[in-house]
């Protein structure tokens, strides 16, 4: 029997992998995830063979600043992605002078499917958000954890999305499985506001969570997703 488990208070993808986040109120989902979802990526000099070969926010934590945006929002994928740096010069994400100011001999790639690092679906509730901020003794900033799904839940707990793991989820039109959860990195001690580093925020996700915040997921039903959405537990 299908019981509701939340709803939508937040969607985000990211045009440019660790660029900032673009919010959302509707999104269509295909079976690579959010459409046009990390759709572009910044690849380090000399690191193109290696296994994680991608600039983020860990090499540049600017890269929070750089805001990306399609020029047709309905078709990510025909459409110019363009890139707002924080001087305020508005580059075609294609422009060398871009990949130049990023730094690290980087240059840019388009990859159609989505470049993630495990998953194409990555969601977290706003209680295990709340729960951190606690343990921490103040108040974080959600875009922190770079979800694509923001959920208020109904259930209790400081980590509400744990028990949906194994679970499918139905969201507005689109269905989810929750696979695993999610392994976090030092991309979470980097404000999104001011780009400062913040040690305290992974060490008490290590010692407190397990090294986890969140859960990753893949499309079991493409669909449409707004906000405030039920969420249920198929």
């Amino acid at each position: 029997m299908s019981r509701i488990v939340g709803r939508v208070v937040g969607l985000f993808r990211y045009p440019v992998k660790s660029m900032a986040a673009e919010p959302l109120d509707t999104i269509e989902v295909s079976w690579n995830g959010f459409a046009g979802d990390r759709r572009w990526a910044f690849v380090r000099g000399g690191l193109e063979r290696s296994g994680f070969p991608w600039l983020t926010i860990r090499e540049n934590p600017s890269m929070w600043r750089y805001n990306p945006r399609f020029a047709d929002p309905d078709n990510p994928n025909g459409s110019l992605t363009l890139v707002e740096s924080p001087s305020g010069i508005e580059y075609d994400v294609v422009d060398p002078e871009l990949a130049n100011e990023l730094g690290h001999n980087s240059t840019v790639i388009k990859q159609d499917r989505g470049v993630f690092d495990t998953m194409p679906l990555s969601l977290i509730s706003t209680q295990t958000i709340d729960a951190l901020g606690k343990l921490i003794g103040r108040e974080l900033d959600r875009r922190r954890f770079r979800p694509n799904l923001l959920i208020e839940s109904a259930d209790r707990g400081d980590t509400p999305e744990n028990a949906w793991v194994g679970e499918t989820l139905k969201i507005g039109g689109m269905r989810m499985r929750v696979d695993k959860r999610d392994k976090r990195c030092v991309v979470t001690t980097v404000d999104p506001v001011t780009t400062q580093k913040d040690p305290s925020v992974l060490r008490a996700i290590a010692q407190e969570r397990e090294a986890c915040l969140g859960v990753y997921g893949t499309i079991a039903q493409p669909g449409s997703i707004s906000i405030g959405d039920a969420v249920t537990v198929d």
